[in-house]
């Protein structure tokens, strides 16, 4: 007689996670410091091909910006394996959204308050799709703080959205938006069959 699989001997699951947001939002920052991996990168040099191009006003002591990816993965518990997806920021790059976003369980578009509108189209994006997101607004040193509700009024989110405050450096922080973006996806999931099935 066969014995129940113990915890030691269940298969992990793995699942995908994409990681997306406007230019320098701190997207490269979270998997950097949640991934368990050494996480590649796919960084350049910010060179004077960005002007009048990539609007960095905002951001004006980054020097580098993701050019296709950054990857990074992170155990939960025994049996779930996240592989993150960081998506690049330049619009210029944006082409490859749709190849990153393949299999994807859910997202988590980072924002900065201090630059709201171009949090607008990412999140348009993830709504045409019908991807399950969340949004973790990035409280970088002295940026202006707001409440999240004030931040999930001024974005028009939807009531059902998830939007938490995060520090993309603290690897607590970022493994906590981690952890809700997938219960946020797997209640996505579980509404949807409720739906299908009345």
């Amino acid at each position: 007689m066969d014995s129940a699989p113990t915890s030691s001997s269940r298969k992990a699951a793995s699942t995908k996670i994409v990681i997306a947001g406007g230019f320098g939002v701190g997207k490269t920052t979270l998997v950097g410091s949640v991934s368990e991996i050494q996480p590649l990168r796919t960084e350049a040099l910010v060179t004077n091909e960005s002007e009048g191009v990539d609007n960095l006003d905002g951001v004006p002591s980054k020097h580098t910006t993701t050019v296709a990816m950054d990857f990074g993965r992170l155990t939960l518990g025994e049996d779930l394996i996240l592989y993150l997806f960081g998506t690049p920021g330049q619009r210029r790059f944006w082409f490859m959204w749709d190849d990153l976003c393949l299999g994807a369980i859910g997202a988590i578009v980072i924002v900065d308050t201090n630059r709201l509108d171009e949090s607008f189209s990412p999140l348009d994006y993830f709504e045409a799709k019908g991807l399950p997101f969340i949004v973790a607004v990035n409280q970088f040193d002295g940026l202006q703080q707001y409440t999240l509700d004030q931040v999930k009024s001024a974005l028009s989110l939807p009531p059902e959205v998830p939007i938490i405050a995060i520090d993309a450096r603290d690897r607590d922080s970022a493994k906590a938006a981690l952890i809700r973006v997938t219960e946020y996806a797997l209640e996505h999931l579980t509404r949807n069959l409720a739906v299908g099935a009345s």
